[in-house]
């Protein structure tokens, strides 16, 4: 697709759907990727799959309202 190595990508809404799609194709193309979604809400599994591309994740849970 494109390279984004060297870059850091926030995605936010990243737990599911659209969100998580995004943060792991912006991963599989380079991208160290900082995700969120509101609290309560587990970010794990999108961690897991952005971060088979080895590339930094970092995951927060917050609201962004």
């Amino acid at each position: 697709m494109f390279d984004l190595n060297g870059k850091v990508a926030m995605v936010t809404g990243a737990a599911t759907g659209i969100g998580a799609a995004i943060a792991v194709a912006l991963a599989e193309n380079g991208a160290d990727v900082a995700i969120s979604d509101q609290p309560g809400v587990s970010l794990a599994k999108t961690a897991s799959k952005a971060g088979k591309y080895g590339h930094d994740v970092f995951s927060h849970e917050i609201d962004v309202r």
